[in-house]
C-alpha cells in the first residue's frame, strides 16, 4: 500500500534569539496509509505545528521531501491544497458573519453555484450539530462552537486527507467528545486524518498508530497498544509528603530499579521489574527505615509512560509555545 503521507528527513531551521539557528524539526520520517488515523504527540514547542504547517504548504521546508495524497508539497502545493482540509489551532473566523454565511461562502469559493452552495452549508451544519446556530454570529459561539465550525469548512470539498491541528486545545470535555466522535465517523466514512495532540488520552482514544516528536525527533512510532506493550512492566508511584524523608527514600526506592521524574503530587516513580505487582515489600521496606508512606499505588504502562521513557519526561499540555523567526 502507497503511503498518502510520506516525509522523508524534513527539516525546518528558524533563527534563534542569539542570531544563530535551531532546527524546529530536525529530520523526520513517517509514513501515513490511507483511511489511516495518525496521531502526532508532543508538547507545544517540539515541532507538531511546524511540520503540519509544511505538509499542509504553508511552510517552505529547509530541507528533505515529502508528498501527499501523492503531490509534493514543493513542487506541487495546488495539487496539495485540493486533496487535503485543514483545521490549525487558530480558527480566522469574521465575527459578524453567521456559521451559514461563512460556509456558503467558502463553498461558493470551491467553485460551487449558489443553490449547491447553500445546501452543502446546511448539510455541514447537521454534521457538526449547528443548525440551531447557523444564523447566530460568530462572535457568539463558543469555544467548542467555533472549532466545529471550522472543522465543518475543512469538509467542504470533501479531502482526501484531513490535518487535525490541536483541535479540541481549551475545550471542555462535552465539546471534545463531540469532535472526537466526528473524527471517528470522518475516519469511518475513509478520511486519511493526520492529527496533532497534546493530550495522551485522544491519542489512545483515536489513532491507530501514534508518533512521539520531542526536539523536532521522531523518538517512537507504533500503535498505542504496541507502545504500552514494549514498557512491559508496571509503575510504583509513592507519594511521601514529609521532603526530610525524600533521600532516603530515593535511597530504598533507587535499589530496585529505575526511578523516574514524577508528575505534581507524586513523589517518586519506580519502574517495576516484569511480572512485579507486589506493593507491600516496598512500603514494609520504607516503614522500617523510618520513612512514612501517604499514598502508593500501582499503575499500568500508560501512553505518558511511553512519552516519559522516550523523552525522559512527561507531557505537558500547558507547556508554552515559542515563537522563533523563519530563516530566509
Amino acid at each position: 500500500m502507497t503511503p498518502v503521507i510520506e516525509v522523508e528527513q524534513l527539516v525546518r531551521e528558524f533563527k534563534s534569539p542569539s542570531g544563530g539557528s535551531m532546527q524546529a524539526v530536525a529530520g523526520v520520517d513517517l509514513a501515513v496509509n490511507e483511511g489511516e488515523v495518525y496521531g502526532f504527540l508532543g508538547p507545544n514547542g517540539a515541532g507538531k505545528t511546524t511540520l503540519v504547517r509544511m505538509l499542509v504548504t504553508l511552510l517552505r521546508p529547509s530541507s528533505g521531501t515529502a508528498r501527499v495524497a501523492g503531490f509534493d508539497i514543493v513542487n506541487e502545493p495546488g495539487s496539495v491544497r485540493s486533496a487535503i482540509g485543514v483545521t490549525l489551532q487558530e480558527a480566522a473566523l469574521d465575527p459578524l458573519m453567521t456559521g451559514f454565511e461563512l460556509l456558503q461562502l467558502q463553498a461558493t469559493l470551491h467553485g460551487l453555484r449558489k443553490g449547491a452552495a447553500s445546501a452543502k452549508a446546511d448539510e455541514l451544519l447537521e454534521r457538526v450539530d449547528l443548525v440551531r446556530a447557523k444564523d447566530a454570529r460568530l462572535g457568539t459561539y463558543s469555544g467548542g462552537m467555533t472549532r466545529r465550525l471550522d472543522l465543518a469548512m475543512s469538509l467542504i470539498h470533501e479531502p482526501k486527507v484531513l490535518f487535525l491541528d490541536e483541535p479540541t486545545t481549551g475545550l471542555d470535555p462535552i465539546s471534545r467528545k463531540v469532535l472526537w466522535d466526528e473524527v471517528r465517523a470522518l475516519n469511518h466514512e475513509g478520511t486519511t486524518v493526520f492529527l496533532t495532540t497534546q493530550y495522551l488520552e485522544e491519542a489512545d482514544a483515536l489513532a491507530d498508530r501514534v508518533g512521539i516528536i520531542a526536539d523536532g525527533k521522531l523518538v517512537a512510532e507504533d500503535t498505542p497498544e504496541n507502545l504500552k506493550a514494549d514498557i512491559g512492566a508496571a509503575r510504583l508511584e509513592v507519594t511521601i509528603n514529609d521532603p526530610a524523608s525524600h533521600a532516603k527514600a530515593r535511597e530504598i526506592l533507587g535499589g530496585h530499579g529505575r526511578l523516574l521524574k514524577p508528575r505534581s503530587g507524586v513523589s517518586f516513580f519506580l519502574q517495576l521489574p516484569p511480572g512485579d505487582t507486589q506493593l507491600a515489600p516496598y512500603v514494609i521496606e520504607l516503614d522500617q527505615a523510618g520513612v512514612t508512606v501517604d499514598r502508593v499505588d500501582l499503575v499500568e504502562p500508560s501512553l505518558d509512560d511511553v512519552f516519559l521513557l522516550k523523552t525522559g519526561h512527561h507531557l505537558d499540555a500547558d507547556a508554552a509555545d515559542a515563537a522563533p523567526t523563519p530563516v530566509p
